[in-house]
């Protein structure tokens, strides 16, 4: 199947691949939000629900993505609240059909997070702990490593043919100094299987009525945070997980806020040197870099000059270069 046939994935052939993996569809699904994959939620015979995901053809490797279901089943084998891929009729957690591969997910029950209170902050930092506990009991050979080089250079070599002649100077002195410091600061000795991608959009928080559907069983069930979408796991710092969940910059006294809070938790599980915060905001501009060359990577993709039509703008580079301006404002080399 080629790349064409991804992005018009059909019905006859999400359908005929959950039955290839050993599952009875009843034909009733529904495709939900993802950019990067084709995700299904669909309904089988025996009324359970699953989650079917069609991963793009040529971004990972069968050994990149079985590295991601052997993390999410670490977590879940350790107690965390951690939905592991279903193992598949040919006794792996992965097939592959028409040339893509595909896994299979257990339906999670929990609802999105909007608003986190100084108690939420807290929780959230022990369920962050213990998930990075696990992350560096073992390592990930074949998943992205998140430094400099990787999500940095290479990210900016990509960028050259994008951005907007106004301002490419600009944008390239800002983004280089993000990244030298990085290749200073960022050691590698520090690196752990972490989500990579820990925003609130990929936080549910269980209720209590479903706690047993998430976690095993207790006496006196509580609410949760569980994280999904592990597409992007890597190998990088554990401060990398923390800046995304702020609903304002870590330096405005809210974020400050949030951050304290969440590392309070946090260093209950696990202990922080708190002066590897000083890499969040080079970690900010790193991902402010490496999400605008994923959309150039993307870009053959029907979907995506659809998804985002002001890319090619001057508007677009410009508020990027001064996002990254800021923060470059920030760090001593």
């Amino acid at each position: 199947m080629s790349k064409e046939d991804f992005y018009e994935l059909t019905p006859d052939h999400v359908l005929n691949a959950v039955e290839l993996a050993g599952f009875q569809p009843t034909g009733e699904f529904t495709q939900l939000n993802s950019y990067e994959n084709r995700v299904f939620d669909i309904r089988l015979e025996n009324k359970e629900r699953v989650i079917a995901k069609f991963y793009r053809p040529g971004r990972w490797s069968q050994q990149t993505i079985l590295e991601e279901h052997e993390f999410l089943n670490d977590l879940k084998l350790s107690g965390l609240p951690a939905i592991a891929p279903l193992q598949l009729q040919n006794g792996s957690t992965l097939d592959i059909d028409n040339n893509i591969w595909f896994a299979l997910w257990p339906k999670a029950v929990g609802r999105m997070v909007d608003e986190l209170s100084t108690k939420d902050f807290e929780k959230l930092g022990r369920t962050l702990a213990r998930f990075h506990n696990v992350g560096e009991q073992k390592r990930s050979p074949h998943r992205p490593i998140m430094n400099a080089e990787n999500y940095g250079w290479q990210n900016l070599d990509i960028l050259e043919s994008w951005i907007a002649p106004e301002v490419i100077d600009r944008y390239f002195s800002a983004a280089s100094h993000s990244v030298e410091f990085l290749e200073k600061h960022l050691s590698e000795k520090s690196f752990i299987r972490i989500h990579g991608d820990c925003h609130r959009g990929n936080i549910l928080k269980t209720d209590v009525r479903s706690h047993n559907e998430i976690s095993a069983t207790t006496t006196a069930p509580q609410s949760e945070f569980f994280f999904v979408d592990f597409d992007d796991c890597a190998m990088g710092h554990p401060a990398q997980d923390f800046w995304m969940l702020l609903s304002a910059g870590e330096e405005t006294d809210e974020g400050q806020k949030e951050l304290q809070a969440l590392l309070t938790g946090y260093k209950e599980f696990r202990k922080f040197d708190d002066r590897d915060l000083q890499l969040i905001p080079a970690l900010r501009a790193l991902r402010i870099i490496h999400y605008a060359a994923w959309i150039a990577r993307r870009w053959e993709d029907p979907s995506f000059p659809k998804l985002f039509p002001q890319y090619t703008d001057y508007s677009y580079w410009a508020a990027e270069t001064d996002a990254l301006e800021k923060i470059a404002d920030m760090l001593e080399i």
